[in-house]
């Protein structure tokens, strides 16, 4: 039975670096690998949760491609179940380049491509109605899938018994904010980081953004803070947790790998500390290697990591 299903942006990562500076105007940088993989919030949940031993389906648009066979293949082979991935026709897969520069944030290249394609009507009711949780990664970076239609879809998971869990990619051009507040109460577990939350409340601090979100009707919401950790809020209850020291080589799937914990912790009924020491230990494994999910630990590896390396999680009234 599947357990899972993880819906939104499907993509071809390409991979340059890690550099120790761009290069300048006009000159030439030569890297020992520049690699291709399968990325993007869906299909790096659904392997990471794949690692865990969840069962679980993707859904999201791809191009009639080369790009779109070996995205098929790559999940597939990571035990993803890749029935309910729509041909999006003449639009190619979408892709994103990422540039590694040591000591620096990431820098992203995008093409939408066929994620442009993914609407709410791609998405199967009777498939939804048979999951545990429903998962959709990067809400505001698919120009089809439209605040009303999600609406709708959340609703129908509540009604279903399906938990739900949301996680945002705001690009710089996005101005639908007040549409994206709209969804907060149908939402059951909602997951930006700490940037997402500073666009979406205007508030700098992680408390300030929580009780903004709270305000807004948001259920069970967790800011991820990079190295920092995370905070989460749940009524008036309050989650601070630390974060895992690591020698990041590459951060682009920590986030994602984050998600695939708080999930586990759903599936497996845990209390929220626990699933927030799991997710920061997924987070964390994550950045050990170029690409989004080639480090994320399996359900064995975490545990036998987690048992040996303790993380403090606070709690209290906010």
């Amino acid at each position: 039975m599947t357990e899972a299903g993880c819906a939104g942006i499907l993509v071809e990562d390409t991979f340059c670096g890690p550099m120790p500076e761009l290069p300048r105007e006009g000159q030439l940088l030569a890297l020992d690998a520049m690699p291709t993989q399968v990325g993007g919030c869906a299909a790096n949940v659904a392997i990471d949760l794949a690692k865990q031993g969840v069962e679980v389906e993707v859904i999201g648009c791809v191009g009639r491609d080369a790009s779109g066979a070996a995205l098929r293949g790559s999940l597939e082979r990571s035990g993803v179940g890749c029935r309910h991935v729509v041909d999006a026709g003449s639009l190619p897969t979408s892709k994103t380049v990422i540039l590694l520069v040591a000591g620096q944030d990431r820098r992203y290249l995008h093409l939408f491509g066929a994620n442009r394609a993914f609407t709410a009507a791609c998405i199967p009711r009777d498939w939804v109605a048979g999951l545990k949780v429903f998962y959709l990664g990067g809400f505001c970076a698919m120009p089809g899938l439209k605040a009303v239609e999600l609406l709708e879809l959340l609703a129908f998971c509540r009604a279903h018994g399906v938990t739900t869990v949301v996680d945002v990619v705001i690009p710089q051009q996005y101005s639908e904010m007040d549409e994206l507040c709209s969804l907060l109460p149908q939402m059951d577990y909602f997951l930006p980081n700490d940037d997402e939350a500073r666009l979406i409340t205007g508030a700098t601090e992680p408390q300030a953004q929580l009780r903004a979100l709270r305000a807004g009707g948001a259920n069970t919401v967790i800011i991820t803070q990079g190295k920092t950790g995370a905070v989460a809020l749940r009524g008036k209850e309050f989650w601070r947790c630390g974060a895992f020291p690591t020698e990041v080589l590459d951060p682009s799937g920590a986030g994602d790998a984050f998600a695939s914990g708080i999930i586990t912790g759903i599936l497996r009924e845990w209390d929220l500390a626990r699933t927030l020491r799991y997710a920061s230990a997924l987070g964390a494994s994550a950045t050990r290697s170029v690409g989004t999910t080639d480090g994320v630990f399996s359900v064995e590896e975490a545990e036998s990591f987690l048992d040996s390396h303790p993380l403090e999680v606070s709690s209290g009234k906010l």
